[in-house]
Protein backbone atom coordinates (compact mmCIF):
# COMPACT_ATOMS: atom_id res chain seq x y z
CA UNK A 1 0.00 0.00 0.00
CA UNK A 2 1.10 3.84 -0.52
CA UNK A 3 0.35 6.70 2.30
CA UNK A 4 1.28 9.99 1.61
CA UNK A 5 3.41 8.72 -1.63
CA UNK A 6 5.33 6.22 1.10
CA UNK A 7 5.45 2.43 0.02
CA UNK A 8 4.69 0.22 2.95
CA UNK A 9 4.87 -3.53 2.91
CA UNK A 10 3.45 -5.81 5.50
CA UNK A 11 3.11 -9.09 6.40
CA UNK A 12 -0.41 -10.78 6.17
CA UNK A 13 -0.47 -14.05 7.79
CA UNK A 14 -3.86 -14.36 7.90
CA UNK A 15 -5.86 -16.19 10.87
CA UNK A 16 -8.75 -16.28 12.28
CA UNK A 17 -10.79 -14.08 14.99
CA UNK A 18 -9.51 -10.61 15.79
CA UNK A 19 -6.44 -9.14 14.56
CA UNK A 20 -3.04 -8.59 16.18
CA UNK A 21 -0.42 -5.92 14.51
CA UNK A 22 3.14 -6.51 15.01
CA UNK A 23 5.64 -3.58 14.51
CA UNK A 24 9.70 -4.10 15.06
CA UNK A 25 12.25 -1.95 16.24
CA UNK A 26 15.42 0.50 14.66
CA UNK A 27 16.67 -1.31 11.61
CA UNK A 28 14.35 -4.41 12.06
CA UNK A 29 12.09 -5.52 9.67
CA UNK A 30 8.81 -7.78 9.82
CA UNK A 31 10.52 -10.80 9.41
CA UNK A 32 11.90 -10.79 12.99
CA UNK A 33 8.30 -11.79 14.28
CA UNK A 34 8.04 -15.05 12.04
CA UNK A 35 8.04 -17.25 14.82
CA UNK A 36 5.57 -15.59 16.90
CA UNK A 37 3.02 -14.90 13.96
CA UNK A 38 2.47 -18.40 13.05
CA UNK A 39 2.26 -19.21 16.71
CA UNK A 40 -0.12 -16.67 16.78
CA UNK A 41 -2.23 -17.03 13.18
CA UNK A 42 -3.94 -20.03 14.73
CA UNK A 43 -6.14 -17.67 17.14
CA UNK A 44 -5.48 -14.06 15.66
CA UNK A 45 -5.43 -12.30 12.15
CA UNK A 46 -1.92 -11.28 12.50
CA UNK A 47 -0.10 -8.63 10.40
CA UNK A 48 3.69 -7.83 10.47
CA UNK A 49 4.54 -4.12 9.11
CA UNK A 50 7.76 -3.19 7.55
CA UNK A 51 8.11 0.56 8.76
CA UNK A 52 8.96 3.46 6.76
CA UNK A 53 12.58 3.17 5.91
CA UNK A 54 12.32 -0.56 6.71
CA UNK A 55 12.90 -3.94 4.49
CA UNK A 56 10.31 -3.59 1.61
CA UNK A 57 8.90 -0.43 1.94
CA UNK A 58 10.25 3.05 0.63
CA UNK A 59 14.16 3.35 2.69
CA UNK A 60 14.45 7.22 2.00
CA UNK A 61 10.79 8.88 3.10
CA UNK A 62 11.28 12.68 3.76
CA UNK A 63 9.27 12.42 6.81
CA UNK A 64 10.54 10.38 9.64
CA UNK A 65 8.32 11.59 12.75
CA UNK A 66 6.89 9.68 15.17
CA UNK A 67 3.38 11.16 14.02
CA UNK A 68 4.27 9.61 10.40
CA UNK A 69 4.96 6.63 11.95
CA UNK A 70 2.16 6.37 13.79
CA UNK A 71 -0.25 7.79 11.10
CA UNK A 72 1.10 4.51 8.66
CA UNK A 73 -0.11 2.23 11.42
CA UNK A 74 -3.32 3.89 11.30
CA UNK A 75 -3.29 3.62 7.29
CA UNK A 76 -2.66 -0.01 6.94
CA UNK A 77 -5.38 -0.42 9.80
CA UNK A 78 -7.87 1.53 7.37
CA UNK A 79 -6.72 -0.18 4.72
CA UNK A 80 -7.30 -3.29 5.65
CA UNK A 81 -10.45 -3.02 7.18
CA UNK A 82 -8.47 -4.68 10.28
CA UNK A 83 -10.98 -2.95 13.55
CA UNK A 84 -9.69 -2.22 16.87
CA UNK A 85 -6.42 -4.35 16.92
CA UNK A 86 -3.71 -6.00 19.24
CA UNK A 87 -0.73 -3.44 19.06
CA UNK A 88 2.24 -5.51 20.33
CA UNK A 89 5.87 -3.78 18.84
CA UNK A 90 9.69 -4.26 20.20
CA UNK A 91 12.04 -1.10 20.94
CA UNK A 92 11.03 1.94 18.58
CA UNK A 93 8.20 -0.25 17.44
CA UNK A 94 6.77 -0.58 20.76
CA UNK A 95 7.34 3.42 20.88
CA UNK A 96 4.96 3.75 17.58
CA UNK A 97 2.64 1.46 19.16
CA UNK A 98 2.06 2.81 22.08
CA UNK A 99 1.72 6.11 20.77
CA UNK A 100 -0.86 4.89 18.29
CA UNK A 101 -2.70 3.64 20.82
CA UNK A 102 -2.59 7.34 22.77
CA UNK A 103 -3.86 9.34 19.94
CA UNK A 104 -5.85 6.65 18.40
CA UNK A 105 -8.03 5.00 21.08
CA UNK A 106 -10.71 3.51 18.65
CA UNK A 107 -8.27 1.54 16.51
CA UNK A 108 -6.35 -0.48 19.88
CA UNK A 109 -8.35 -2.74 22.12
CA UNK A 110 -5.14 -3.69 23.75
CA UNK A 111 -1.18 -3.00 23.57
CA UNK A 112 1.70 -4.89 24.39
CA UNK A 113 5.03 -3.42 24.70
CA UNK A 114 8.13 -5.41 24.47
CA UNK A 115 11.20 -3.70 25.23
CA UNK A 116 10.02 -0.13 25.22
CA UNK A 117 8.50 2.75 27.01
CA UNK A 118 7.62 6.48 26.99
CA UNK A 119 11.76 6.93 27.55
CA UNK A 120 13.58 10.26 26.63
CA UNK A 121 14.76 12.89 26.77
CA UNK A 122 18.07 10.98 25.71
CA UNK A 123 20.61 13.68 23.76
CA UNK A 124 22.66 10.75 23.14
CA UNK A 125 20.45 8.34 21.32
CA UNK A 126 21.13 9.31 17.91
CA UNK A 127 24.64 9.54 18.10
CA UNK A 128 25.02 6.18 20.27
CA UNK A 129 22.54 4.47 17.11
CA UNK A 130 24.88 6.12 14.60
CA UNK A 131 28.27 4.27 16.51
CA UNK A 132 26.39 0.93 16.26
CA UNK A 133 25.45 1.04 12.77
CA UNK A 134 28.83 2.53 11.58
CA UNK A 135 30.34 -1.07 13.45
CA UNK A 136 28.75 -2.88 11.04
CA UNK A 137 31.36 -4.27 9.12
CA UNK A 138 29.42 -3.80 5.62
CA UNK A 139 29.16 -5.58 3.17
CA UNK A 140 28.91 -8.87 4.88
CA UNK A 141 30.99 -11.24 2.55
CA UNK A 142 28.44 -14.26 3.84
CA UNK A 143 25.10 -14.90 5.22
CA UNK A 144 27.20 -17.12 7.82
CA UNK A 145 29.32 -14.04 8.63
CA UNK A 146 26.18 -11.62 9.16
CA UNK A 147 24.48 -14.08 11.67
CA UNK A 148 27.61 -14.60 13.29
CA UNK A 149 28.28 -10.64 13.65
CA UNK A 150 25.00 -9.78 14.98
CA UNK A 151 24.35 -12.20 17.86
CA UNK A 152 24.78 -15.61 16.30
CA UNK A 153 22.16 -17.95 16.92
CA UNK A 154 18.16 -17.14 16.76
CA UNK A 155 19.60 -13.39 17.24
CA UNK A 156 21.98 -13.61 14.28
CA UNK A 157 19.70 -15.10 12.09
CA UNK A 158 16.73 -13.28 13.48
CA UNK A 159 19.10 -9.92 11.90
CA UNK A 160 20.27 -11.43 9.03
CA UNK A 161 17.17 -12.18 7.77
CA UNK A 162 16.65 -8.51 6.58
CA UNK A 163 19.67 -8.53 5.28
CA UNK A 164 19.58 -8.26 0.93
CA UNK A 165 22.27 -9.96 -1.42
CA UNK A 166 23.66 -7.91 -3.84
CA UNK A 167 26.63 -9.18 -5.98
CA UNK A 168 27.61 -12.21 -3.57
CA UNK A 169 27.52 -9.89 -0.61
CA UNK A 170 25.01 -8.99 1.90
CA UNK A 171 23.51 -5.53 2.46
CA UNK A 172 21.05 -3.75 4.80
CA UNK A 173 18.03 -2.86 3.48
CA UNK A 174 17.81 0.53 5.21
CA UNK A 175 19.67 3.73 5.05
CA UNK A 176 22.24 4.35 7.77
CA UNK A 177 21.17 8.52 8.27
CA UNK A 178 17.22 7.46 8.19
CA UNK A 179 17.90 5.30 11.21
CA UNK A 180 19.45 8.19 13.29
CA UNK A 181 17.27 10.79 11.84
CA UNK A 182 14.50 8.56 13.10
CA UNK A 183 15.40 8.98 16.58
CA UNK A 184 15.67 13.00 16.85
CA UNK A 185 12.03 12.82 18.58
CA UNK A 186 13.35 10.45 20.70
CA UNK A 187 16.83 12.72 21.64
CA UNK A 188 15.07 15.68 22.32
CA UNK A 189 11.74 14.29 24.62
CA UNK A 190 9.87 12.03 26.82
CA UNK A 191 6.12 10.67 25.57
CA UNK A 192 4.83 10.06 29.88
CA UNK A 193 1.83 12.32 28.61
CA UNK A 194 0.93 10.14 25.87
CA UNK A 195 1.83 6.85 28.33
CA UNK A 196 -0.88 7.89 30.63
CA UNK A 197 -3.49 8.79 27.42
CA UNK A 198 -3.17 4.60 26.92
CA UNK A 199 -6.48 3.64 27.85
CA UNK A 200 -6.83 0.27 26.55
CA UNK A 201 -5.36 -3.07 28.53
CA UNK A 202 -1.55 -3.14 28.21
CA UNK A 203 1.48 -5.61 28.94
CA UNK A 204 5.29 -4.71 29.72
CA UNK A 205 7.47 -7.45 28.87
CA UNK A 206 10.93 -6.67 29.81
CA UNK A 207 14.13 -8.68 28.80
CA UNK A 208 17.32 -8.20 31.17
CA UNK A 209 18.89 -5.90 28.76
CA UNK A 210 18.52 -2.80 30.94
CA UNK A 211 17.46 -1.30 27.80
CA UNK A 212 14.59 0.40 29.87
CA UNK A 213 15.81 1.54 33.29
CA UNK A 214 14.55 0.07 36.43
CA UNK A 215 12.96 3.42 37.64
CA UNK A 216 11.33 3.71 33.89
CA UNK A 217 9.48 0.47 34.51
CA UNK A 218 8.44 1.78 38.04
CA UNK A 219 7.20 5.05 36.50
CA UNK A 220 5.19 3.53 33.86
CA UNK A 221 3.54 0.67 36.44
CA UNK A 222 2.71 3.75 38.80
CA UNK A 223 1.47 6.43 36.15
CA UNK A 224 -1.09 3.24 34.76
CA UNK A 225 -1.38 1.11 37.94
CA UNK A 226 -3.48 -1.71 35.46
CA UNK A 227 -0.64 -2.38 33.09
CA UNK A 228 0.61 -6.40 33.22
CA UNK A 229 4.18 -6.69 33.29
CA UNK A 230 6.60 -9.92 32.76
CA UNK A 231 10.32 -10.30 32.52
CA UNK A 232 11.86 -12.98 30.48
CA UNK A 233 14.75 -13.88 32.46
CA UNK A 234 18.47 -15.01 30.01
CA UNK A 235 17.29 -12.96 27.18
CA UNK A 236 18.30 -9.32 26.16
CA UNK A 237 16.84 -6.61 24.45
CA UNK A 238 15.43 -8.74 20.78
CA UNK A 239 12.96 -10.95 23.81
CA UNK A 240 11.27 -11.75 20.44
CA UNK A 241 14.21 -13.31 18.92
CA UNK A 242 15.87 -15.03 21.92
CA UNK A 243 12.15 -16.70 23.29
CA UNK A 244 9.65 -16.52 20.78
CA UNK A 245 7.45 -19.15 23.00
CA UNK A 246 7.89 -17.68 25.99
CA UNK A 247 6.76 -14.44 24.20
CA UNK A 248 4.17 -16.28 22.51
CA UNK A 249 3.07 -17.77 25.94
CA UNK A 250 2.97 -14.31 28.07
CA UNK A 251 0.81 -12.45 24.65
CA UNK A 252 -1.76 -15.85 24.41
CA UNK A 253 -2.17 -15.33 28.28
CA UNK A 254 -2.82 -11.88 27.96
CA UNK A 255 -4.87 -11.61 24.77
CA UNK A 256 -7.35 -14.27 26.87
CA UNK A 257 -7.80 -10.98 29.18
CA UNK A 258 -8.75 -8.83 26.70
CA UNK A 259 -11.77 -10.80 25.93
CA UNK A 260 -14.53 -9.59 29.27
CA UNK A 261 -15.69 -13.07 29.50
CA UNK A 262 -12.10 -14.40 30.18
CA UNK A 263 -10.49 -15.19 33.76
CA UNK A 264 -7.51 -13.36 32.40
CA UNK A 265 -5.21 -12.62 35.80
CA UNK A 266 -4.74 -15.23 37.46
CA UNK A 267 -3.91 -17.41 34.24
CA UNK A 268 -1.57 -14.49 33.19
CA UNK A 269 0.20 -14.48 36.84
CA UNK A 270 0.71 -18.03 35.84
CA UNK A 271 2.39 -17.36 32.49
CA UNK A 272 4.69 -14.41 34.11
CA UNK A 273 5.47 -16.37 36.84
CA UNK A 274 6.77 -19.46 34.28
CA UNK A 275 8.59 -16.58 32.31
CA UNK A 276 10.46 -15.23 35.51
Amino acid sequence: MVRDGVRLSCRDWGGPGPSVVLLHGLAGHAGEWDASARALSDRYRVIALDQRGHGASDRTPEDLSRAAHVADVVAVLEQLDLGPVVLAGQSLGGHTAMLTAAAHPEHVRALALVEAGPGGPNPTIAAEAGRWLDSWPLPFPSRGAAVAFLGGGRVGEGWAAGLEERDAQWWPRFDRDVMVASLAENARRSFWQEWEQVACPALLVLGQSSFIPVREVDEMLARRPGTLAASVPGTGHDVHLEQPEVLHRLLSEFLDGVDPAAESAPAFAAAARAAG
